[in-house]
């Protein structure tokens, strides 16, 4: 069985929910995603059973299912953690919510670079980066930044390889093949499955 075409325009699963979030081109959510305050760059897609909450996404991300990118956070330095402190109207000891709580939370937004692959149930916690190439390993949870084309996987995750040399991943980072229109990205197509025969048509072009 075909999978359906996907186009410009976003192809949204019936079963996902999108709230207040700007989705790129060519992109798709699958089956029971919620992306809530969010941007999800051109080509990029989950494949289901996702969460994403106050979170930049790149271009061409592959997001595997289950995952689970900015969980929620819960305020350890009151008394209480529960809802109730800041979700007042909720259990009805506030006309409104706490402001203060929810704005804390955005400011701790998670930043996902172009071209990531993150594998299935892995979870990226709050205020985390994450660099342009990178791999994050089915199940890994990762509470600190991970540099450009690194393979992380473990919990908590940690660096296990670069998915190419320093030079390399250099090259691509500068070249920015995620930013060219769909044209362009169509001459240069046959060549994305090899790095080195695409470095050198890109370095042919440019001279």
């Amino acid at each position: 069985m075909s999978r359906k075409m996907l186009s410009e325009e976003p192809t949204i699963h019936p079963t996902s929910t999108v709230k207040e979030s700007e989705l790129g081109k060519w992109t798709e959510l699958g089956p029971n995603t919620h992306i809530e305050e969010s941007s999800f760059g051109d080509y990029s897609y989950t494949a289901g059973d996702a969460q994403i909450i106050y979170a930049t996404i790149g271009k061409f991300c592959s997001i595997a299912s289950h995952v689970r990118i900015n969980p929620g956070n819960h305020p350890m330095w009151r008394v209480t953690q529960h809802h109730l402190t800041y979700r007042r109207e909720q259990y009805g000891f506030a006309e409104c919510n706490d402001h203060e709580f929810f704005q804390w939370r955005k400011e701790n937004s998670v930043t996902i670079g172009h071209d990531v692959w993150i594998g299935h149930g892995a979870i990226i916690m709050p205020g985390v980066e994450i660099g342009t190439g990178a791999v994050i390993g089915a199940g890994a949870v990762v509470t600190k930044d991970i540099p450009p084309y690194t393979i992380a996987v473990g919990v908590p995750a940690k660096p296990i390889k670069e998915r190419f040399p320093v030079d390399i991943a250099n090259e691509l980072i500068n070249i920015k093949w995620w930013n060219w229109d769909r044209e362009k990205i169509e001459q240069y197509f046959e060549q994305l499955n090899d790095v080195e025969s695409f470095l050198k048509k890109v370095k042919e072009a440019s001279q």
